[in-house]
């Protein structure tokens, strides 16, 4: 049992929403941003259902949130163009990007897993939560 235990690694995730209304608390599931410190890995991955969104969140810019959510994968991919916040280290980044805030992108609670491979863990999430 301690063997299989080893050979899974820590990590931690949270759902992203757009929440259109904050004062309504409804909110649409677009994508999961996912940390896992041993394996120095942070990634965002999203999707935007725009017939869902408009659905709910009628005249909400789609472009606007799709330079948000870009922004958000900048700033977890690092690197000159990511700004001030995409400079910190993985896990700094990760609590910048989930930290509670009232805008109309939100993120979830952090949630903790255990997972072989984190890309196979993201995807999943995201077929579970988003798609």
């Amino acid at each position: 049992m301690q063997q299989k235990m080893q050979d899974k690694h820590l990590f931690e995730y949270a759902i992203i929403r757009v929440v259109p209304r904050v004062e309504r608390e409804e909110f649409v599931n677009v994508g999961v941003i996912m940390f896992c410190a041993k394996k120095k890995f942070l990634k965002c991955r999203f999707h935007l259902n725009e017939k869902k969104l408009e659905v709910m969140c009628n005249g909400l810019d789609v472009n606007e949130l799709t330079e948000n959510l870009n922004a958000m994968q900048m700033i977890c991919a690092g690197g000159k163009n990511s700004g001030t916040i995409g400079q910190l280290d993985l896990a700094s980044k990760f609590r910048w990007l989930t930290a509670t805030r009232s805008t109309v992108v939100q993120s979830s609670k952090v949630h903790p897993g255990f997972c072989k491979d984190p890309e196979e863990m993201l995807e999943r999430l995201t077929e579970q939560f988003v798609l």
